[in-house]
């Protein structure tokens, strides 16, 4: 067990030689619900691709389970990404693509069924994604993150397209996986989640 997930020392990244983060500092420990809160281009979705390993950063040290975060295989048995809205696959159903995902991850932590049901999507089980309306697609995406496998999870704008019912029914769910044990770091502009979450802003301060 490691003491800290995610260890951040006077992080500093640079897009184009302009500083999008400066001087963060950030620990989360095992079981902890963090919130990234700020102005949009304050460099919430920044911080999430960098602690995912899909972005160099310009100095300082970042750790992911005591090592640099690296785009490999070992890497993502732990770690599970909600970024932008994925590219789905033509012609395969909601359903599909969530068997898909229990085919190439070992121990899901949901089966199929469960999922569609705890998210909201039986009745459309059947449908494309692209059939589905924008926050059945989210609830979608947010399906196929927490059926993997992981102990760590990175959440861009969770909330996106959701209606206020089911941003209530995500709050628990992530609850729930932090009381297993997991992670949850979130850039978010929902307070309702941001209230059950330690939140820092893109500067590396307590908000």
């Amino acid at each position: 067990m490691y003491e800290r997930i995610v260890d951040i020392d006077d992080l500093t990244i640079e897009l184009g030689g302009n500083p999008v983060l400066r001087g963060f500092r950030l620990t989360v420990s095992p079981g902890e619900i963090v919130a990234v809160v700020g102005e949009n281009g304050s460099g919430k979705s920044t911080l999430l691709r960098c602690l995912a390993g899909l972005l160099p950063i310009t100095s300082g040290r970042v750790h992911v389970f005591g090592e640099p975060p690296a785009d490999d295989a070992s890497f993502w048995q732990r770690v599970a990404l909600l970024g932008d809205e994925p590219a789905w696959y033509p012609g395969l159903t909601a359903r599909e693509h969530l068997e898909l995902m229990t085919a190439v991850h070992a121990a899901p932590r949901l089966s199929v069924e469960t999922a569609l049901e705890v998210f909201a999507l039986v009745e459309r089980a059947d449908a494309p994604p692209m059939n589905l309306s924008t926050g059945q697609r989210q609830r979608l995406s947010l399906a196929a993150t927490l059926l993997r496998p992981s102990r760590l999870l990175l959440l861009d704008e969770p909330e996106r397209g959701l209606d206020a019912g089911f941003r209530e029914r995500l709050a628990e769910l992530l609850a729930t996986y932090a009381d297993e044990g997991g992670t949850v770091i979130m850039a978010t502009h929902d307070q309702g989640l941001a209230t059950h979450a330690r939140q820092v802003s893109p500067q590396g301060a307590a908000a």
